[in-house]
């Protein structure tokens, strides 16, 4: 279980709307016999590409799996009538999987033709390697990451605006690799007229990621690294009040547009979810990095710390107002990690609100 669990994780950041998935397949004498993943949705599930490699080896073998095969025809047809043709005697699985067109019928079809079948195994890792998309079928909507570098006294930029860069070599190279482990990239209008970003992950994954921007009046630059289709895909998210002049203007140039009856983070949450996101990186400016933590948008924390002095009595800080009138009621993190990243210190942990519920479960992203 463990080695289809290391197979699953191959696929991190392109197998969504689906989950993670590794199988591995042992013959009648416990020999191993075939590997498969699932890469992307649309293509063959992972317990479909470890028996077409193990061929008539598996009859009579065991298949090991780190989810519920499913019983249902989507994209691709079930995998269940696949395990039971190839002849399969036992299946090991780590986790039932929560989508409410499998939830336990891909174990029943298989124990009804006979199969015998075993559950639980290594349930709890199986549980964090899909903690996005366990999230987005709980609450539907996907699993958030809150991202930010700030100077060892709090500031993410200097007085006069510039930010670039605080965090040194390490931390932004390891910031592209969390942006490929992830769906879509949010930031607000703010950001896109401060930094000009680019928001990809420099090639770690192909396609980028989706490149979010949440702006109410799209009161945006006419040129700006983002609305470059060919770099990355981008979404331009805005309100009822945005002019018209602006919409069309965006439209020239190609820009996909969304709009929303609520242009804030809950709304935009819910249509990323229908998009197929199970997680998404806010990598925003503090207003609206607040209003996503306040509407619970924000699972995860991930805060880079550079060992710089910044200064500064009106220099930007990485959250907004939260609303809060006691210190008790903060927000926190539950299981930090701490690493480094070169010079820098990297903080991260799920989030815990006032109430000291978790948001989400889910673990540190390495290093």
């Amino acid at each position: 279980m463990a080695r289809a669990l290391q197979l699953a994780a191959l696929a991190e950041g392109r197998a969504s709307p689906n989950p993670l998935v590794g199988a591995v397949v042992l013959d009648a004498d416990g020999t191993l016999v075939g590997e498969g993943f699932h890469a992307r949705a649309g293509e063959a599930h992972a317990e479909v590409g470890a028996l077409a490699q193990a061929g008539g080896r598996a009859r009579g073998g065991t298949l090991i799996v780190t989810l519920e095969p499913c019983c249902h025809h989507g994209r691709t047809p079930p995998c269940s009538e696949a395990v039971i043709a190839a002849g399969i005697a036992r299946v090991v699985l780590a986790m039932a999987d929560p989508n409410p067109q499998v939830a336990g019928g891909g174990i029943a079809r298989l124990r009804a033709a006979g199969l015998g079948v075993i559950a639980g195994v290594m349930e709890a890792e199986a549980h964090r390697l899909n903690a996005p998309f366990l999230h987005r079928i709980a609450t539907g909507r996907p699993l958030g990451v809150l991202k930010w570098a700030m100077s060892l006294d709090g500031r993410t930029a200097l007085p006069n605006g510039v930010s670039q860069w605080i965090s040194g070599p390490g931390a932004r190279d390891w910031v592209h690799r969390l942006r490929a482990r992830c769906d879509a990239v949010i930031v607000g209008g703010g950001t896109v007229r401060a930094d000009d970003p680019l928001l990809t992950s420099r090639g770690r994954r192909n396609p980028e990621p989706l490149r979010v921007v949440l702006s109410r009046g799209l009161d945006l630059p006419a040129a700006a690294r983002l609305w470059d289709a060919a770099a990355a895909p981008t979404l331009l998210v805005h309100g009822p009040e945005a002019p018209q002049d602006r919409r069309d203007r965006f439209d020239r140039l190609g820009v996909e547009r969304l709009a929303l009856e609520a242009c804030e983070p809950a709304a935009l949450a819910i249509a990323l979810a229908g998009r197929g996101c199970n997680r998404v990186l806010w990598e925003c400016g503090p207003e609206l990095a607040a209003a996503a933590v306040r509407q619970g948008c924000v699972q995860q924390l991930a805060a880079v710390i550079a060992p710089t002095l910044l200064g500064g009595l009106p220099a930007r800080t990485p959250l907004g107002d939260l609303g809060l009138e006691r210190l008790e009621d903060g927000w926190g993190l539950s299981e930090a990690a701490i690493g480094w990243l070169g010079r820098d210190l990297l903080w991260q942990g799920p989030v815990v609100g006032p109430d000291g519920l978790r948001s989400a479960p889910g673990e540190a992203d390495p290093p």
